[in-house]
């Protein structure tokens, strides 16, 4: 009689390989290994290659807030004499790198901090700071602003619909263009990356080591791409609210051969829920929403609470086109296209034809704006990119007031009436297009 294989759930998975994570890197430098300390969307390739071992504030102080313990820094941040204007998770972390303590997960003090300023400016002030706090060399890899998409030279017949699909049709080449000018001026950053490296490190760059990591890296954003695809179908087998916890591994270990191991998992699960009817969320989908912006990590579960009750699942975000990060491996030109091809380092225009391209392509019934406080230029452009997104897709929407990791900025009654308000207008509108 044969037996089948019971493997991991991906959830227990997930938690096996985070608590892992924190270990080996607390454990880094006793087994003669240098850490970092770097921004979410840095070249990781590099470090990887030359074994380094990297922390991630933003990811640590994401965890802390979820655990609820973000106000001890926040109000220490505050002693220390950083505004509450600036960013959640560098507050949080800047008090953290002073206090020297957690409840949650320990960082080792890093031998270096690197960043690149692709996902937000505020990273390079907090980078130097932390240089200076823990008196260790900063690098920054400068990846300047695309500001220059014409959507009309693609689209002369200005019909949004032939926009959208062409935009889904041809993703990739939309993520790769960036001028060579650019390009060429990244690139030269990776190659001095390297020698910085090579000096931190007393050792030569292993470019052999760095194409596999590279191929794995590859791997991993088309595993976590597959992945994450599932909350498009209809009814969902993903609970597109677990993408905020998958994502984690995707900011520390996509170059690691454990995290492609971890969403072919997830994938294989969403297979089998599909074959047997099944879902990770377990109420009726009654409606489908794309959630715009960071989670409020304090209130994952009144938010997810509130969600479910109202009988709506997140089926598209930004988060998995943010991850997908695939290009032709040894290929430096595309490493540097696609590291300066991030969402947020893009024009408004740009930002607004990939949300109205997710909208459609999870086949949303509305769409929920998170007006997060930490992220000040996504505030400002938001209303204005809510008008252009609408103007596409005519899709309801909402936005409320909140924060990635500060509890003070958000309202659970807002949240609440907010949602509400949605599944009136979400019903209207299904009723319209049923008459």
């Amino acid at each position: 009689m044969e037996s089948k294989a019971k493997h991991i759930p991906s959830k227990l998975l997930l938690k096996k390989m985070t608590l892992d994570y924190y270990i080996d890197l607390n454990k880094a430098r006793y087994n003669g290994r240098k850490v970092a300390w770097a921004s979410s969307i840095v070249p990781q390739e590099f470090m990887e290659a030359m074994d380094i071992a990297v922390a991630y504030p933003e990811n640590h102080s994401a965890t802390i807030a979820a655990k609820k313990g973000a106000m001890k820094y926040i109000d220490h941040a505050d002693e220390m004499g950083y505004s509450n204007d600036i960013c959640s998770y560098a507050r949080i972390n800047l008090a953290y790198a002073d206090l020297k303590c957690d409840e949650v997960f320990n960082l080792p003090k890093p031998d270096f901090v690197v960043c690149t300023n692709n996902i937000c400016s505020v990273l390079v002030k907090w980078y130097e700071a932390l240089a200076e706090q823990y008196n260790v060399p900063f690098f920054l890899i400068d990846v300047p602003f695309n500001y220059d998409y014409d959507a009309a030279k693609k689209f002369p017949d200005n019909d949004p619909q032939h926009k959208i699909n062409y935009i889904e049709n041809h993703y990739k080449d939309f993520v790769m263009d960036i001028t060579q000018e650019r390009i060429d001026y990244i690139k030269d950053q990776f190659y001095l990356f390297i020698k910085f490296l090579e000096k931190m490190c007393g050792k030569k760059f292993d470019y052999d080591k760095f194409n596999k990591v590279m191929e794995i890296s590859n791997r991993c954003g088309k595993a976590w791409a597959k992945a994450m695809e599932y909350a498009e179908k209809v009814p969902s087998p993903l609970d597109g609210f677990n993408m905020f916890n998958y994502m984690a591994l995707m900011v520390c270990m996509r170059g690691k051969e454990s995290s492609v191991r971890l969403y072919e998992l997830i994938a294989q699960e969403m297979e089998e829920n599909m074959k047997e009817g099944k879902s990770q969320f377990p109420f009726k989908q009654q409606h489908r929403i794309m959630w715009d912006g960071i989670a409020c990590w304090p209130y994952l579960r009144h938010n997810y609470t509130t969600l479910a009750k109202n009988g709506i699942v997140i089926s598209g975000s930004t988060y998995p086109k943010a991850w997908e990060l695939v290009y032709d491996v040894g290929n430096m030109d595309e490493l540097a296209a696609v590291y300066a091809g991030i969402g947020n380092n893009r024009c408004m225009a740009y930002q607004s034809d990939t949300r109205a391209m997710i909208q459609q392509q999870c086949n949303c019934d509305g769409v929920v704006y998170h007006m997060n406080r930490s992220c000040k230029v996504m505030d400002f452009m938001q209303p204005e990119m809510r008008r252009q997104i609408y103007d596409m897709v005519h899709i309801p929407y909402i936005s409320f007031d909140g924060d990635q990791s500060d509890p003070k900025n958000f309202s659970k009654a807002q949240f609440e009436n907010r949602i509400q308000g949605l599944v009136e207008n979400m019903d209207a509108q299904e009723k319209e297009e049923v008459q």
